[in-house]
């Protein structure tokens, strides 16, 4: 999703002004309604976030638009990517209509997707944040077996980074506690239902016993 250009709002009789002026006046798109020269920015700044082996291969994928609707056109992308991007030393490739920022780790390739005319360092912020919070989780392991292993936690950390395509957060830190919060509690339910069940037990043998 393409942001719209933001022009600075008018003062009342300004564009008169600038016509009688002669000045030029900030151009109006086909369609658009008169007088209106400023939208909101858009807040869905991520297209896509996915991981690559270092044969190319998916190992995790989040897409958060229909730019590509099914899986085999994210599998082309992706692939495409790779392709471009496993033998260069930059960290930003542009790459059909898109402004792709990437990172690699022994055998892993990290890559986040935003639109053509998406700040960069924004993307930036956003694979700084996933890779810092993935060494944590992976105890700085960030290679392939490690992801294998720990996929869970890796979708967790991906879930807290970005939700929708919105960045909800760059701050590896703070993804790291939301993490860890969400573990734990996971786990107290886990213990919450076995001691239901274990209680559920004893009851139905005592019962059986009377």
């Amino acid at each position: 999703m393409q942001r719209p250009e933001a022009w600075p709002r008018p003062h009342p009789g300004e564009g008169a002004a600038a016509a009688q002026a002669g000045g030029p006046a900030p151009p109006v798109r086909a369609g658009e309604p008169a007088g209106l020269r400023l939208q909101e920015p858009s807040l869905y700044t991520i297209k896509a976030v996915f991981i690559l082996d270092n044969d190319g291969h998916r190992l995790l994928a989040k897409y958060y638009d229909d730019t590509f609707p099914s899986l085999k056109e994210q599998m082309a992308f992706e692939k495409n990517v790779f392709n471009k991007t496993s033998r260069t030393d930059s960290e930003i490739a542009f790459f059909g209509g898109m402004t792709i920022v990437y990172k690699s780790s022994i055998d892993l390739f990290l890559y986040v997707v935003g639109s053509s005319n998406e700040n960069e360092l924004m993307l930036m912020s956003v694979l700084t944040c996933l890779f810092e919070s993935l060494s944590h989780v992976l105890r700085k392991n960030v290679e392939k077996r490690w992801l294998l292993e720990n996929m869970d936690g890796a979708f967790l950390v991906l879930d807290e980074i970005v939700d929708g395509g919105v960045i909800l957060e760059s701050d590896a830190q703070q993804v790291i506690q939301k993490v860890n919060f969400r573990a734990d509690d996971s786990s107290l339910t886990e213990q919450s239902v076995a001691q239901v069940l274990q209680s559920a037990k004893e009851q139905i043998k005592w019962s059986l016993l009377k």
